[in-house]
C-alpha cells in the first residue's frame, strides 16, 4: 500500500501548481515523452490512440457532411506564401524555413506548413473552371509546424497534427453556411465525444485569423479558469481567390471569384480533456475517446478458477465496450492506481468471493463510486455506466464552467473579479479595437468571442462607457 501511495502522490495537487499537475500527468499517464527538439513532443502509443480514436469520429462526421480526405505537400515555396499579404504577416513570425538541399543552397527558400491555405488555393486555381466543378469539399490529416516560442505538449507545440478542412463554393452565401456548419459539427463533437462545453461565437476583428473575412469559434473553459480556443471555423470571402485568381464560369457564362473556407481542430483536444475532467489521481476520460473503456483487475490470481472467470467476463464484455485484463503478477492496488491515472473510465474487479457470490465490482474513474452488480447483468450495467458516465462529465464541466463565469459591468469590477478569480468573463463592448487593446493591457484577458446567444447586461462598454453593440466573453487563456 505504501507503493500505491507513493504512486499517486508523485502527481503535483492541481491546486498547488496547475501547470506542474498538467505536465506531471501528461508525463505519468504516458500520453507523452519530450524529443531532442525543443517543444517537439513524441506522442506516445496511449496518447496517440485517444488521438486516433478522435480523428476516427471526426472523420466520420466529415464524410457524412460530403467532404474528401486529400494531402498536400508539407513545403510551400516562398513566393506561394506572399501571394495573400494579411495571411504572410499574420504567420511570418511562427514560420520555419528550409534553405538548403544536401549542401546546396535552394534558389527559393521553402517554408514549413504552418496551414495549407496557399497550397489549397493554388490546386484550387488548377481544377475549378466551371460551377460544375463547385463545391469543392476538402479536409486534410497532417502535421504543421509553428516556431513558437512557449510550449507545452498538447497545447503549443512546434510540431503538432491537425485536420484542416478547406472548401470552395460559388457564392458567398454557400460559403458562410459552410462555415456555421462545421462550426456546429465541432461543438457538437466536443460535447457528445469529448464532454467538453463549449461557447460558439465569432472572433473580434483583431483575434480572427490571418486572411480572413471572420472567424468563428468555440472557447472551453479548463479547471484553472482559463480559457481554450478547442476549434475555429473561418470564412474567407473571396480575397484568396483574387489574390490566387480562382475563378469558375457560372451559368450565364460569367467569370466569378469562388468563396472559401477553413477549419480545424488538433491534438489540442486531448490537452483540453486533461484539464477539463482530470484530477489528482491523473487523467479522467470520458469513454467514447477512451482507448480503453474498461479494465479488468482479476483479485488473488493464484485461486482456482479466477483468471478464468476473467477471461471470459473479457470475451463477454468485449461486445459492449473496449476492454483490456491485467492478469500481471502486480499487486490490485497498484494496478488499481495506474489504471486511475490512465483514466480508464470503469474497473471491474472479480475475486473468489465474487465468483462464489455470481458478482463483480465496477468502479467508476470519475466518482470513484464502488458498484455490485450481477454477472447475469453485466454486459447491460456496463453499457450503462459507460453511457451514464459521458452524460455526467459533461454536466459537471459546464456546472464547473458556469460557476467560473462572472458578469462585469465597468473595469473596476473587470480587475476586480480577475484579481481575485479566475474564469470567463461576461461583459458589453462598444467594438472599438482600442477598448480591446486596453482591456488585454490592464487585466491580461482577450476577447474570446462574441458569442451567438446575446445577453444584454448593459447599455455601455465596459471599458469606456459609450453605447455598447456587443457582450462578449473574455478571459486568460492558453
Amino acid at each position: 500500500m505504501v507503493k500505491d501511495k507513493k504512486f499517486v502522490e508523485a502527481i503535483t495537487s492541481m491546486d498547488e501548481d496547475f501547470a506542474q499537475w498538467y505536465t506531471d500527468i501528461v508525463k505519468k499517464a504516458d500520453l507523452v515523452d519530450y524529443s531532442s527538439v525543443r517543444g517537439c513532443m513524441i506522442i506516445r502509443p496511449y496518447g496517440y490512440a485517444i488521438w486516433e480514436n478522435i480523428q476516427k469520429i471526426l472523420d466520420a462526421r466529415f464524410k457524412e457532411t460530403g467532404h474528401e480526405n486529400v494531402y498536400m505537400p508539407m513545403f510551400i515555396p516562398e513566393s506561394l506564401l506572399q501571394k495573400e499579404k494579411d495571411h504572410v504577416e499574420g504567420f511570418a513570425p511562427e514560420v520555419a524555413w528550409v534553405t538548403h538541399g544536401g549542401a546546396e543552397e535552394l534558389t527559393e527558400k521553402l517554408c514549413v506548413r504552418p496551414t495549407s491555405e496557399t497550397l489549397f488555393c493554388e490546386h484550387y486555381a488548377n481544377i475549378i473552371h466551371s460551377y460544375r466543378d463547385l463545391p469543392k469539399l476538402y479536409n486534410q490529416w497532417c502535421s504543421v509546424v509553428r516556431w513558437e516560442k512557449t510550449t507545452r505538449p498538447f497545447l503549443r507545440t512546434l510540431e503538432f497534427l491537425w485536420q484542416e478542412g478547406h472548401t470552395a463554393h460559388a457564392t458567398a452565401q454557400e460559403a458562410q453556411e459552410e462555415t456555421i456548419k462545421m462550426l456546429n459539427v465541432y461543438a457538437d463533437f466536443c460535447e457528445k465525444a469529448l464532454a467538453i462545453p463549449v461557447i460558439k461565437g465569432q472572433k473580434t476583428e483583431k483575434e480572427k485569423f490571418a486572411g480572413a473575412k471572420a472567424t468563428y469559434t468555440i472557447e472551453s473553459l479548463m479547471h484553472d479558469g482559463k480559457a481554450l480556443q478547442t476549434g475555429t471555423s473561418h470564412n474567407f470571402g473571396d480575397g484568396f481567390a483574387k489574390a490566387f485568381g480562382i475563378q469558375y464560369t457560372d451559368q450565364n457564362n460569367q467569370l466569378q471569384y469562388v468563396h472559401q473556407t477553413s477549419w480545424g481542430m488538433t491534438t489540442r483536444l486531448i490537452g483540453a480533456m486533461i484539464m477539463v475532467h482530470g484530477d489528482d489521481n491523473g487523467l479522467v476520460l470520458p469513454p467514447v475517446v477512451a482507448p480503453v473503456q474498461l479494465v479488468i483487475i482479476p483479485i488473488a490470481l493464484h485461486k482456482e478458477g479466477v483468471k478464468e472467470k476473467a477471461s471470459q467476463l473479457k470475451e463477454k464484455l468485449a461486445k459492449v465496450a473496449r476492454v483490456k485484463i491485467d492478469d500481471s503478477d502486480k499487486m490490485p492496488g497498484w494496478k488499481f492506481s495506474e489504471y486511475e491515472m490512465k483514466g480508464i473510465p470503469v474497473r471491474l474487479e472479480i475475486g473468489p468471493k465474487d465468483i462464489e457470490n455470481n458478482q463483480a465490482v465496477l468502479v467508476r474513474r470519475d466518482t470513484r463510486e464502488k458498484i455490485f452488480v450481477s454477472l447475469d447483468e453485466i454486459e447491460e450495467k456496463v453499457a450503462q455506466l459507460l453511457e451514464q458516465m459521458q452524460i455526467d462529465l459533461l454536466e459537471k464541466a459546464r456546472k464547473m464552467r458556469d460557476e467560473k463565469t462572472y458578469t462585469v459591468k465597468n473595469l473596476e469590477e473587470f480587475k476586480n473579479v480577475l484579481a481575485q478569480k479566475s474564469g470567463f468573463i461576461k461583459a458589453m463592448w462598444c467594438e472599438d479595437r482600442a477598448c480591446e487593446d486596453k482591456i488585454k493591457e490592464e487585466t491580461g484577458a482577450t476577447a474570446r468571442c462574441i458569442p451567438f446567444e446575446q445577453e444584454q447586461i448593459s447599455d455601455n462598454c465596459v471599458c469606456c462607457g459609450k453605447p455598447a453593440k456587443h457582450m462578449v466573453y473574455w478571459g486568460k487563456a492558453y
